[in-house]
């Protein structure tokens, strides 16, 4: 059955349907019924273009990080795809990038980096040296690749939002991958409404100025995605 159509904060440019899908974590099978939804919506849908935009911590905590990143690469509708950098994603390269550093080690294995090594083979006791030569080249290469945010219409998609009060093209990159407060308790206008992951709700927050589509996937939640056309947008989740 096709979900209930809701007034949108914003709007898109027309022809254009874009979906958004919130935080994976690690969760293969949830993405996979997600994606099945993003195709069967694509079939109904009659706009001609289409893009998907990932908010971002792909890894780390659930089951299979490695296999979300497969997933994320190959996307379940002819789209233009858009990567956006998780805080688990920053905390993951800092490590495999900077093997030598304790501080960043141990940020990232109390934040769940342990299940992601686990997902590509990897064990406490293999060397941190060794753990970027072991991913395959094409997950690193996505890793580094990935984007800080994506702007259309009257959205800008980013991981975890934007400081208040700060122009739009003036934000810290730190800020966009991290923040938390102020951002979620502000009623500010920001420029552009802001559509983010990064800090889990037990259902998706709409708001004149912000909408989360981080639902807890990886703490017995759902993973939740959103399509948006026109000044209208609908809510998927698995």
């Amino acid at each position: 059955m096709p979900p209930e159509i809701l007034p949108a904060p914003a709007s898109l440019p027309p022809g254009l349907r874009l979906y958004a899908v919130g935080d994976p974590h690690g969760c293969a099978a949830q993405l996979d019924a997600i994606h099945a939804l993003i195709a069967e919506d694509a079939a109904r849908a009659p706009e001609s273009e289409r893009v998907i935009v990932y908010l971002g911590d792909y890894v780390d905590r659930g089951p299979d990080s490695r296999g979300v990143i497969e997933r994320v690469l190959t996307p379940p509708i002819p789209a233009t795809t858009v990567h956006l950098c998780g805080n688990h994603e920053a905390m993951m390269l800092a490590a495999l990038d900077r093997p030598g550093d304790e501080a960043a080690l141990a940020l990232w294995l109390r934040n769940g980096g342990v299940a992601t090594l686990l997902s590509y083979g990897l064990t406490g006791e293999d060397e941190p040296e060794a753990w970027a030569a072991r991913l395959p080249p094409r997950h690193l290469t996505f890793l580094r690749g990935l984007a800080r945010r994506h702007r259309v219409g009257g959205y800008l998609f980013v991981h975890a939002g934007v400081r208040p009060g700060v122009p739009l093209d003036a934000q810290d990159e730190e800020d966009l991958i991290w923040i938390r407060e102020p951002f979620l308790s502000s009623a500010a206008a920001h420029g552009a409404v802001v559509v983010h992951g990064h800090t889990p709700g037990r259902a998706p927050v709409i708001r004149p100025n912000r909408i989360g589509l981080d639902t807890g996937a990886v703490y017995g939640g759902r993973l939740t995605a959103a399509a948006f056309w026109a000044d209208r947008m609908a809510l998927y989740q698995a």
